[in-house]
């Protein structure tokens, strides 16, 4: 059974930051797309490629030398894809008291050697916390797809 969950732990750099001091948002999603990557291939046994993220808010800035938790999990998969639910959060390495600063849900596919999508093992939520993340996630993939439309209509 492949693993449903990948999360990265390291300290915010000096590098990752910007003019005011804080964890640039460019840096956060790259963090996220990396996690997501992880959880996603590991899941499939493929490689994988984003295709949409949905929901990105940043609730909470993360500063220089706090430890950062980005933690990647399967929420929904259909056919080919995977709805992967990422929840970021940061806080003092001494104390480890870690507070969410944003949570998303990115969307990957799986492709073959030659580049066209292969079929997913699926998942299936089982707890309460799993089916409300698979409901979210679900619900951000129908608002992607319905976001796509009105802009090809236009």
């Amino acid at each position: 059974m492949p693993s449903s969950s990948v999360t990265f732990r390291f300290l915010a750099e000096p590098t990752d930051v910007n003019f005011g001091g804080k964890v640039h948002g460019g840096v956060v999603m790259k963090w996220i797309d990396q996690a997501g990557y992880a959880c996603a291939a590991g899941w499939s046994g493929h490689y994988c490629v984003t295709v949409s993220v949905a929901g990105v808010k940043f609730q909470r800035p993360i500063l220089v030398g706090q430890i950062v938790e980005v933690n990647a999990s399967i929420a929904h998969t259909g056919k080919t894809s995977m709805q992967i639910f990422i929840q970021v959060r940061c806080g003092d390495p001494k104390t480890q008291n870690l507070v969410e600063t944003n949570h998303c849900v990115i969307s990957f596919i799986a492709m073959d050697e030659a580049g066209y999508p292969i079929a997913v093992p699926t998942y299936t939520a089982e707890t309460d916390e799993e089916k409300k993340i698979e409901n979210y996630a679900i619900k951000m993939k129908e608002i992607a797809i319905e976001t796509e439309t009105l802009l090809q209509k236009a």
